[in-house]
């Protein structure tokens, strides 16, 4: 058995669990999500747990044992309290301004990037005197946060040498030595 898929989910007091057919929808104070289960996966709804169990042993039926337990617990948790992806945008000239649902970036390209988000998605950019400026996500849908993030990430990746670049908060990159200096 997969030990993630094997463990329940437990429903927080506030959330609401419905099961219709191969779909299941949550919907908490933050917002409402749904996802569709394959069905080699059963879903079992008892009181404020809910339990997954897969129909074989086959690799492909073990793999989405386990990824549909995490979909669905990361709904649970997301209705309820949210989540938050902070990404440091650092550089000389390197500015973030975020307005409404709008955000945008200057990365020392010859033009701005304007990113426009969903709804679902709260933006802001903090900026502080003498320090990188940070761009805060809050979603309660973990899949498209995490896909937003990556997109914004992936505009000006950190480069080794100088470390400039979109990074998130916290996360380490790895320096390389420059070049030597030359033969006298």
């Amino acid at each position: 058995m997969s030990r993630i898929g094997k463990s329940p989910v437990n429903i927080p007091s506030g959330v609401d669990v419905k099961l219709n057919g191969n779909v299941i929808s949550v919907k908490g104070p933050k917002g409402e999500l749904s996802q569709e289960i394959d069905s080699c996966v059963t879903v079992n709804i008892e009181g404020n747990v809910i339990t997954f169990s897969r129909e074989s042993d086959a690799p492909n039926h073990r793999a989405k044992h386990g990824l549909y337990r995490s979909l669905v617990n990361n709904m649970c948790i997301g209705v309820m309290e949210g989540f938050k992806k902070e990404l440091e945008v650092i550089g000389v000239g390197y500015r973030a301004t975020a307005t409404g649902q709008q955000l945008e970036l200057m990365l020392g390209y010859s033009h701005a990037i304007v990113l426009e988000f969903p709804k679902e998605i709260k933006v802001s950019a903090d900026t502080q005197k003498g320090k990188a400026p940070v761009v805060t996500l809050e979603s309660y849908d973990k899949q498209l946060i995490g896909q937003v993030a990556a997109k914004i990430r992936s505009l000006r990746k950190p480069e080794p040498y100088k470390g400039k670049g979109i990074r998130f908060l916290g996360e380490e990159v790895r320096r390389k030595a420059g070049k030597s200096a030359g033969k006298k």
